[in-house]
């Protein structure tokens, strides 16, 4: 399988040579590609109009879709990567003509609305004052949102091996009692180092995991049932409520359509 990797430099906040305040950028990414770790003089906001992608920053690893993209801030260094067939598109905005929504990446939902708009933008006969329209109401309705596929990867030695077994297969059945039982600790000690590290309790990093495989399938056009399966649960339901209380979203918001 060809996988590429494309290197961009890592640029400090500040001024650039940009034609319009919102620049947009969309490919359709032909095999199955990483970024290096890079950063924009610009503010960047990343989402997809078919598939789901990654976005790293640091121990948090995003996951991008077409309903919940990602702001990143002008300056911050960050890795991602694609399979084949994603399209992904992405906005750049202007350092010196607008100001980041939020200090830190965020997510951001990709509303109906802001997608239209988006797309006007793309319209390389847009007239200038349609064009300055259009990007005053991108930046009006563009707001940070509690909803955000973010995964805060635990970095331990006592860690690591929950982590890269469950990054290989979300569908691993082991509890926290085997864990414990594998590692040689007790529970209480996996426990307290996942809330430490990231953040969250064992089970709902767990099912953070679960839930970020999951959309990369669903938005590849898998059935509900057949990603319940894949990603360890008994039944579509159980899945789909699971899936709910860490997204806030049905699984039928990512199918691909």
């Amino acid at each position: 399988m060809i996988r590429e990797t494309r290197v961009l430099p890592a640029l400090a906040a500040g001024p650039a040579e940009v034609p319009f305040v919102i620049l947009g950028w969309s490919e359709t990414i032909a095999h199955d590609t990483t970024w290096n770790e890079h950063s924009h003089p610009f503010h960047e906001l990343l989402w997809n109009e078919r598939g789901a992608s990654t976005a790293v920053v640091g121990a948090r690893v995003w996951t991008v879709t077409p309903a919940l993209g990602l702001w990143m801030p002008a300056g911050t260094l960050h890795s991602g990567s694609a399979i084949a067939g994603t399209w992904c598109r992405a906005n750049f905005f202007g350092f010196g003509t607008t100001t980041s929504i939020f200090p830190t990446p965020v997510g951001v939902e990709i509303t109906p609305l802001l997608r239209l708009l988006l797309e006007r933008l793309a319209d390389t006969e847009l007239s200038s004052g349609s064009r300055a329209v259009t990007e005053a109401m991108v930046l009006d309705v563009l707001t940070p949102s509690s909803r955000e596929l973010l995964l805060h990867m635990p970095t331990s030695d006592l860690l690591r091996p929950i982590a890269d077994a469950l990054r290989d297969d979300p569908g691993d059945p082991r509890t926290l009692a085997d864990w414990a039982s594998i590692l040689g600790v007790s529970a209480r000690t996996i426990t307290r180092a996942f809330n430490a590290e990231t953040g969250t309790s064992f089970a709902r990093w767990i099912a953070a995991v679960r839930a970020q495989h999951a959309v990369a399938l669903l938005t590849q056009g898998w059935e509900v049932d057949v990603v319940a399966e894949e990603v360890g649960y008994r039944s579509a339901s159980a899945f789909g409520a699971a899936f709910r209380r860490t997204t806030g979203l049905t699984p039928g918001a990512f199918r691909a359509r």
